[in-house]
Formats: structure tokens, C-alpha cells, sequence
């Protein structure tokens, strides 16, 4: 299991403690590497540094896989207890910095921090480059990939009432 204990990073002479993640991550099936560093300051815990990893992602445009290079950051904080009981888990302390609310939980995971650092990452629209073609090929217009999911719709009958 991939978890950090707060104790061990309170235990630190600095209270900062270097992490090194390398594995292979099921949902993404890929491996993903991070370096972090986690830094204990009085009631919140900082987590920061990058991750990267090559997925493989279906191009929305002509469904063909392409590989993604994927290398963010991660600026994260966590608070390690309650910090106001009207606010959900997760919450906006100042612009564009959140605060994870660890709920008195002694570990952070550190595979569920990736899971969804790496899903944020993803582009919105995944297209396979800047001259995907749409599964066409200039030169033979017949020569298209056929998506036949979409066949269903060419035998809906609509009716007109006049």
C-alpha cells in the first residue's frame, strides 16, 4: 500500500519527508513515477512535486490510440483535523488553493493523490495531434474508418404530424 503516516513526517528533523513513487497504476494501465515531498507545517500537511507517466488515450476524433505524455505538479495541502464543521471534504481556502480535510485520518494514500492528480491532468478533448484527420486520408476520401456505433441512428424512422 502506498500511504504516507503523518507521524513519520512529524518524526522528521525538518518535518519534510522525500517520497518516491514508481508503480504500475491499474486504471491507467501504465506505470506512473512521482518524486514528492511532504511537509508538516503545525495543522496542515503540503504536498508538492511532479508526476509523470506515458497513457495511452483514444483520440476523440478518429478513435485511433495515442500515447500521452503526462508530467504535472502537484501543489496539494491537507488538514489534518476538522477544520470548520460546515464545510464538505474538500474546500476553497483562498483563490485557487483548496484544502483537503483529513478528517483526523493518520495516513495520506498516496495512490488515490495520483489517481486523481493524473485525472485532473487529462485534456478535456483528447485529440491525437494537431493534424488528426478524422480518420480520413486526403488522398482517398473512401478510405475512412467507420465508427459502427453509430449505425442505429440511419434506421430511426421519424414520423410528421401536420
Amino acid at each position: 500500500m502506498h500511504k504516507i503516516e503523518i507521524e513519520d513526517i512529524e518524526r522528521e528533523p525538518d518535518k519534510t519527508l522525500e517520497y518516491e513513487f514508481d508503480d504500475f497504476m491499474q486504471e491507467f494501465n501504465t506505470n506512473i513515477h512521482a518524486n514528492l515531498e511532504f511537509k508538516s507545517l503545525g495543522e496542515f500537511i503540503e504536498v508538492s512535486g511532479s508526476v509523470s507517466g506515458k497513457l495511452k488515450l483514444t483520440c476523440d476524433r478518429c478513435l485511433n490510440e495515442f500515447d500521452y505524455d503526462l508530467d504535472i505538479d502537484i501543489d496539494e495541502t491537507f488538514a489534518k483535523r476538522a477544520l470548520q464543521d460546515e464545510y464538505s471534504q474538500e474546500f476553497e481556502l483562498k483563490n485557487g488553493q483548496f484544502i483537503t480535510d483529513l478528517n483526523g485520518e493518520k495516513e495520506i494514500d498516496i495512490y488515490d493523490l495520483l489517481y486523481q492528480s493524473v485525472i485532473l491532468a487529462l485534456p478535456n478533448k483528447k485529440v491525437c495531434g494537431i493534424n488528426c484527420n478524422e480518420g480520413m486520408f486526403a488522398s482517398d476520401e473512401n478510405n475512412q474508418v467507420h465508427d459502427n456505433r453509430m449505425d442505429i441512428f440511419k434506421t430511426i424512422k421519424i414520423e410528421r404530424k401536420e
